[in-house]
């Protein structure tokens, strides 16, 4: 019976100490941004059954401007970490905008990241961990992901990455 109580209080204890990706975030100085309606006749996130299927998202700060330019050439590993980093931001915001809150998240399935590159680059999946490493940050072990790193030699708007997602939530 001790042990009984020994194990409800230590869980009572450790979910008191949970945090919310919500919170998480915060903790780490990241707020979401208000996501706007896509440019064109698609839509930003499909939901069938169980998944959610993400559409291409690219590094767009709170006023709409995109980090541009190619790696290899004009940006550095570092700055396509951030430009992958504040593209997952922005996939969370979409996340968050269609579930009302990340805790409904089972799991980041699959990302595949578009990493707009020179020729002579090789270094996406250094690039696209900006991403995965902030889902981590915010989803513990549910943000761990399979992953593709691709380089493409252009994007739209000449965005540094683009990333799509497929997403389990809770029923």
């Amino acid at each position: 019976m001790k042990k009984l109580f020994l194990i409800i209080g230590l869980f009572i204890v450790v979910k008191s100490f949970a945090q919310t990706p919500e919170e998480k975030l915060a903790a780490a100085g990241i707020i979401l941004p208000n996501i706007s309606a896509p440019v064109a006749n698609y839509v930003n996130v499909v939901r069938t059954g169980n998944l959610l299927f993400l559409s291409g998202k690219g590094p767009s700060d709170p006023s709409g401007k995109y980090i541009t330019g190619k790696l290899g050439n004009s940006l550095t590993i570092e700055e396509g970490y951030s430009a992958a980093r504040l593209t997952a931001i922005n996939q969370l915001a979409v996340l968050k905008k269609e579930l009302g809150e990340l805790s409904k998240i089972k799991r980041i399935v699959k990302v595949l990241g578009l990493v707009n590159s020179s020729s002579d680059f090789y270094d996406q999946p250094k690039v696209m961990n900006g991403f995965s490493d902030l889902m981590v940050l915010a989803l513990g072990e549910k943000g761990k992901h399979a992953r593709s790193a691709i380089g493409t030699n252009t994007l739209p708007f000449n965005m540094a990455v683009e990333v799509e997602l497929i997403v389990e939530i809770e029923n």
